[in-house]
């Protein structure tokens, strides 16, 4: 058997294949991987510097690491074999013996499958929280029982080389243009999220945001039963926020769930998130006290609208994960006013010329970052002053003196992170040690 990239994900399905039995070779493109002695002693054998043809062509079974497009060359002789090319969640899939509660989405995957996982432990149930976010799935096989229920986020690229993945509640949270540099159209990047929905019987449960006409129309005939959520409110049936309430409307009334006081994240469309996870758990039996312990305490995730310190009146947030246009405009919609955005990275498709309408709202100023800089200055000329900044720690210095003297400097590039560093935590993680350089350097 052969695993194909040696990430995260990678790595914890040769572990687990090997554990279970199997002889297994994992390939990576790259000369050197640090998890290379642990897995030698694993008994995985380890192939650098390329996909050879010819163990591929030898294989078995191909498990694809998320981040290894399908359609690559490579795996023509596999496919010419008829040997089965999956992924790592479906692989993990098949071997474990919990229930799966899994959340999609273009924004607000990880902050809701987190929430979700501490409704669950709330409420005294076994709970393991993972997929995209922490800990693969394969990762959990070994800990599964069947009374465990596995929280998984799970993206289009894992969604995609699924073949029987089969989630108890599958949680569709919304759709918008990104991923357009490995998807060969929006088209396929919606089908690869819909699959989440494929092989759900009639036992099963799919929320699916009843104000995103892509989702209630990808969902729409399928077998699960379906329940609506309605950021909007607009629904007679499914879960709204109803005042100063999270409820569940049905024919018998609005049933009190969740007070809006219990949230304590920053930004409207966190809510929202907050709004999906107590449908999810609502769902899977959780007790509306539990729902709302769960969110006491819970200000958010790292790298999400994350506070990163304040110099002055000047305020900076770290919301990194913001790695497409949609979820930059939800984070610029909500500040009010003085927002200087950092806006820039590897462009990854979508119109950033839908940033213009929040930015003539609330907006003060945008700092341009990395390759897409051109291209902010294109689509956002004219909306508010723009400036370019070379590097993470001029982009904050410029940023704080545009938003000076009562502004916020937000982090929300639209873009993906690759131009400049490894990903969004640790462009995350760069903005936050800057901020702290500037304020010390501020007040010498």
């Amino acid at each position: 058997m052969v695993v194909v990239g040696a990430a995260r994900s990678g790595i914890a399905a040769a572990e687990l294949l090997a554990r279970r039995g199997a002889m297994v070779t994992l390939t990576d493109l790259r000369d050197a991987i640090d998890a290379g002695p642990a897995l030698r002693a694993a008994g995985v054998a380890i192939e650098l510097g390329g996909h050879r043809p010819d163990t591929l062509a030898a294989a078995d079974l191909v498990v694809l690491s998320p981040g290894v497009p399908p359609d690559q060359p490579a795996l023509d002789a596999v496919r010419r074999r008829g040997a089965p090319i999956i992924g790592e969640l479906e692989l993990a899939w098949r071997w474990i013996r919990g229930r799966v509660i899994a959340v999609t989405g273009t924004k607000g995957k990880s902050t809701t499958t987190t929430l979700v996982g501490r409704m669950l432990d709330a409420a005294g149930r076994p709970v393991l929280v993972g997929g995209n976010i922490g800990v693969p799935l394969c990762a959990q096989v070994d800990q599964s029982t069947p009374d465990t229920v596995h929280v998984v986020e799970v993206s289009s690229f894992q969604l995609e080389t699924t073949t029987s993945f089969r989630p108890w509640i599958a949680v569709w949270l919304n759709f918008s243009d990104d991923h357009l540099d490995r998807h060969p159209s929006l088209e396929a990047y919606a089908a690869a999220k819909a699959r989440i929905f494929a092989s759900q019987t009639s036992d099963d449960w799919a929320v699916v945001n009843a104000d995103d006409p892509v989702v209630m129309a990808r969902s729409r005939g399928i077998a699960a039963r379906r329940v609506a959520f309605a950021p909007s409110g607009g629904i007679d049936d499914g879960f709204v926020v109803d005042g100063e309430w999270i409820v569940r409307r049905t024919a018998t009334g609005a049933h009190r769930l969740v007070p809006v006081a219990a949230v304590e994240l920053t930004g409207r469309h966190m809510l929202h998130n907050v709004l999906a996870a107590t449908a999810a758990a609502s769902l899977a039996g959780c007790a509306p006290e539990a729902m709302t312990r769960a969110l006491g305490g819970f200000r958010g995730l790292p790298h999400v609208m994350e506070p990163a310190g304040e110099i002055g009146g000047v305020r900076f947030v770290n919301d990194s994960k913001a790695t497409n246009v949609e979820a930059a405009r939800r984070s610029i919609e909500s500040f009010p006013a003085g927002v200087v955005a950092i806006v820039g990275g590897r462009f990854k498709g979508g119109d950033l010329a839908a940033l213009r309408a929040p930015l003539a709202a609330a907006g003060r100023a945008v700092v341009a970052i990395g390759e897409a800089a051109p291209l902010v200055r294109r689509a956002l000329g004219g909306v508010v002053p723009i400036v370019d900044a070379g590097s993470m720690r001029d982009a904050v210095a410029r940023g704080y003196e545009a938003a000076a003297p009562d502004g916020v400097v937000l982090l929300a590039p639209a873009c993906a992170s690759f131009d400049w560093f490894r990903d969004y935590e640790e462009r995350g993680n760069a903005f936050k040690s800057e901020v702290r350089r500037l304020r010390e350097q501020v007040r010498r």
